[in-house]
Order: C-alpha cells, then structure tokens, then sequence
C-alpha cells in the first residue's frame, strides 16, 4: 500500500468521507496467479513471478486497496507447517496441510513452533525481505502482519470435526491447544512487525468463528482473539467469510476495526450490531457475481449494494470475501464503474 492509501484507509477506519468511494479486495493465491497466467505452484516456488503477479495488480488497478499488500503465503500451510503438518502442493490446486493431531491425547504433547526457523514461515519472511526493496521502488510498503486465526489453525492440525468435538468433551484440552497456537501466534506477529517496521496493522483469517454458537465463541474465541489484537498498530483487521452473527457484535470487544464478511449478511446489520464502530470490507456475492456474471451485471450488483446501504461511512466496497478464482479484469473494471 502506499502512503496515500494507508492515509485513507485510516481516514475510512475514523469515519471520514473520501472524495470517492473506497474500493478494496483480499487477495492470495486463490486469485492472483491464475489471473496472472501462472499455476499456482510456480507462483509459492519462484519469487519473481510472485513479485511480478502482485506488482501487476497493483499497477492495473491503482485506485484500489489491495488487503493486505504482497501477501507472501503458502495458502492453507503456511501456519501448520511450523507445527510438522505434511503440506501437499498440486501444481494448479490450492495447499493442504494435513491433520498432525489423531487424538484430543496428543495435544498435552503439542509445543509452541518458533516461528524465525520451523516450517515454511522463514521462507514467507524472507520472500518479502528480498522483494522489500522493489516493492519500496513501486511506491508501496510492507504494512501487515498476516496469520491465520487461532481456530483456523486448531482445525487444520486435529480437523475442524475432531476440534469441535473436544471443545464439547475435553474443553481443558481445547483450551490447551489454544494456548499453544496463541502463544505460537504472538510470537509469529511480532516477528514480522520487528522483521518490518513499516507494518501498523494486524490481520487474522479465521472462518472458524462463523461455526460455533455463541458460548463456544465466548469460551474459545473472544479470549484468545483479544489476546492476539491487543498490540499497539492502527489497524486491526479480520476475515471471517463464514456466518458471522454469532461474533460480529464482539468485534469492537476484540479491538477489530476493519472486518472482512461472507456475502450472506446483510452490511447495514452488521453496522447496527457494532455500533458502526467497524469499517466494513465487501460485500456483493464474489462466486457467483463477481467471478461468474457478466460485466453489466457486476456493475449492477454494485450499483445495487451502494444503494442499500443506509450510512456509507466506513465501507470499502469490495466482495464477501476474499477475491475468488476466476475474476477477470473486466469484471473488476465493472465493479470500479459501478461505484461511480
């Protein structure tokens, strides 16, 4: 992001207007290298296409935040392979990091990864210390620490079924793993923003939340999720693309001030349940609109969502969702019309 973009990405977070309306999209491997004429196992394994895919984004459509910026990832893997997962790579297939926990037993056992020497993470960091000084050249800077979310990560190393499970029948050990991946992840966000000094914000990815009630949500999540936010930056950002009304009214609780949804909820609810304390990313359908309709219809399906919405301020329009496979460039030049 550039300077500028970072002035108005924190200008939205306070409440303020912008001459025009804010557009921004997550974007990952499930996107860019397709988009980008690449595979997707070239796009993890060399460092220059992976450079040259994000610069490419960034120089079609530079009026448009891209979240969090040069995203240097592994997919699903990058997290649980700091805790020994087995990661499978298909050449044009997304990441799988496979179950590493068979028993709610093994979990005593579990230890907190380091995150400067295990699994994939040194080669996430340093992808991005060797890109750091193009990516200055391109105006832009290094502004996020990135990592999945505590739940996210506690399903892929046991299966979401098997964790949902303890959080039923052995809670303390829930809780125990929990602990690990938590301590596993502060001590991952701090390595990045001391690897980068230019990074001001934190953003997690847990779609777990939007599949617990809420007294699962209050045991499990909220505690760890303050634990993980409450550092000093500006920018404090989740996903959750998954149902999102069990948690969304604890997002202010949490410190979230930037809050990627699924498409199925509706943005002026999600404004009333937070007090409208949260800027909102999204929120037109990303599969079947942004990716699979016409142009016309994507402009219309964004001319509809700024229509519906009874505050504009802290929204940046975008889809539910982070940027799905298979949008075209005409499709988000539509959506970019649209807002005008």
């Amino acid at each position: 992001m550039t300077d500028q973009q970072w002035n108005n990405l924190l200008a939205i977070i306070r409440g303020e207007t912008l001459d025009a309306r804010p557009s921004g999209f997550v974007i990952d491997c499930p996107w860019l290298p397709n988009w980008y004429g690449v595979n997707i196992l070239d796009y993890f394994s060399n460092d220059e296409i992976w450079l040259e895919a994000n610069l490419k984004a960034i120089r079609e459509f530079p009026d448009t935040l891209f979240l969090p910026g040069f995203w240097s990832e592994f997919g699903m893997c990058t997290e649980p392979s700091a805790f020994g997962a087995r990661c499978s790579f298909p050449a044009n297939e997304f990441p799988h990091a496979h179950k590493v926990i068979h028993s709610a037993e093994e979990i005593d056992s579990l230890e907190v990864p380091n995150p400067a020497t295990d699994g994939l993470l040194p080669l996430v960091l340093n992808r991005l210390r060797l890109a750091e000084p193009k990516i200055k050249a391109a105006g832009h800077e290094i502004r996020f620490a990135v990592a999945r979310g505590p739940l996210n990560i506690a399903s892929y190393l046991m299966g979401s079924t098997e964790f949902l499970m303890a959080m039923m029948m052995t809670p303390d050990r829930a809780h125990r793993l929990m602990r690990v991946i938590t301590d596993f992840l502060n001590a991952w966000i701090d390595l990045q923003m001391k690897t980068f000094p230019t990074i001001d914000g934190i953003f997690l990815l847990d779609d777990i939340i939007g599949f617990i009630g809420d007294t699962e949500f209050r045991t499990f999540g909220l505690p760890y999720f303050k634990e993980l936010y409450d550092k000093d930056v500006s920018v404090k950002f989740l996903h959750n693309d998954a149902p999102c009304r069990v948690s969304a009214p604890y997002l202010p609780e949490i410190g979230v001030n930037l809050f990627n949804m699924g498409f199925e909820v509706n943005l002026n609810e999600l404004k009333e349940v937070t007090g409208n304390r949260v800027t909102m990313l999204g929120n037109i359908p990303p599969r079947d609109v942004l990716a699979s309709a016409t142009p016309d219809e994507v402009e219309q399906a964004t001319r509809a969502l700024v229509e519906s919405l009874d505050d504009p301020s802290r929204v940046i329009f975008s889809c539910g969702g982070g940027m799905p496979p298979g949008v075209s460039s005409e499709n988000v030049q539509a959506f970019l019309r649209g807002l005008k």
